[in-house]
């Protein structure tokens, strides 16, 4: 596919991701640290700190197969992945959007351009699975839907050109990230803050108080070999139990992906770092 001209974007998130930080990265930001050689980001999500930071050398990391996917075919195959993502927003309708959620494509990058396209057409942007993995969310009441951005993709493209891209577990950053040189980030599946808030993931695999404590584990071994370490989870008190010997800083939030409209507006969250 030959691409047409071009205009330059900053690289930003191109997926809307439950808890992505965007909004919060001012707050974020007297508390990156000045200096890092490496950058590890184990929970990937949409990525907006490390579009933010654009560090020359990265590992981002994620347990979705789907979303590791979709960023390893941006990287490496932007134009396949516009045109396809390009014959999606041509036929969109909601016929289509049902036919291609139900579908089940193995392409790498057709799973890739399915996967933007459900992403920018379902109901508030709201990626969800069930229990066998399957995406579950009905079609959005949009007029006219960004379905393909290719000055976006191309620039994500590019910042992404000189990154790992790995399908592990947060613990594998243990391999990886070993000195002062090195920064972590984490952004978990943020732990409930109420007992009566126990949805903890948006799919099958769901993260409990027994992985933020394996969590808090792997944070506390990664700052005793001198590695910067930042975590972003829900003010609760778990999370500010777990993390008491570390700088723990209150951070105002708008919780914006909810079904029900009065349940969005401002909360606190921490962040924690290890220096």
């Amino acid at each position: 596919m030959q691409l047409p001209c071009m205009k330059v974007v900053t690289p930003r998130p191109f997926l809307k991701w439950a808890g992505g930080k965007s909004q919060l990265i001012p707050q974020y930001e007297t508390h990156f640290p000045p200096q890092f050689s490496h950058y590890y980001e184990p929970f990937l999500g949409g990525g907006a700190v490390f579009f933010h930071l654009q560090p020359q050398r990265a590992t981002l990391m994620d347990i979705n197969p789907a979303l590791v996917n979709v960023y390893r075919c941006i990287r490496d195959r932007v134009e396949a992945v516009i045109e396809h993502l390009s014959r999606h927003r041509d036929r969109h309708c909601q016929e289509y959007y049902y036919q291609i959620r139900a579908s089940q494509p193995t392409a790498p990058v057709e799973q890739a351009a399915r996967l933007i396209y459900l992403n920018k057409t379902c109901f508030n942007g709201l990626y969800r699975e069930n229990s066998k993995g399957l995406f579950n969310v009905p079609i959005g009441r949009y007029k006219n839907p960004l379905i393909c951005d290719p000055d976006l993709l191309v620039a994500v493209s590019q910042a992404l050109q000189f990154t790992q891209i790995e399908l592990c577990p947060f613990e594998a950053v243990l391999d990886w990230a070993s000195s002062a040189s090195d920064f972590v980030y984490f952004d978990p599946p943020y732990h409930p803050i109420s007992a009566t808030s126990k949805f903890t993931a948006y799919s099958r695999y769901s993260f409990t108080e027994a992985d933020q404590r394996r969590l808090r584990d792997v944070f506390v071994t990664l700052a005793k070999r001198g590695v910067k370490v930042m975590l972003s989870n829900s003010d609760c008190p778990l999370i500010r139990q777990l993390y008491q010997d570390f700088p723990i800083h209150t951070i105002l939030a708008a919780r914006s992906i909810n079904s029900k409209a009065e349940k969005r507006g401002k909360i606190t969250e921490v962040l924690v770092t290890s220096y």
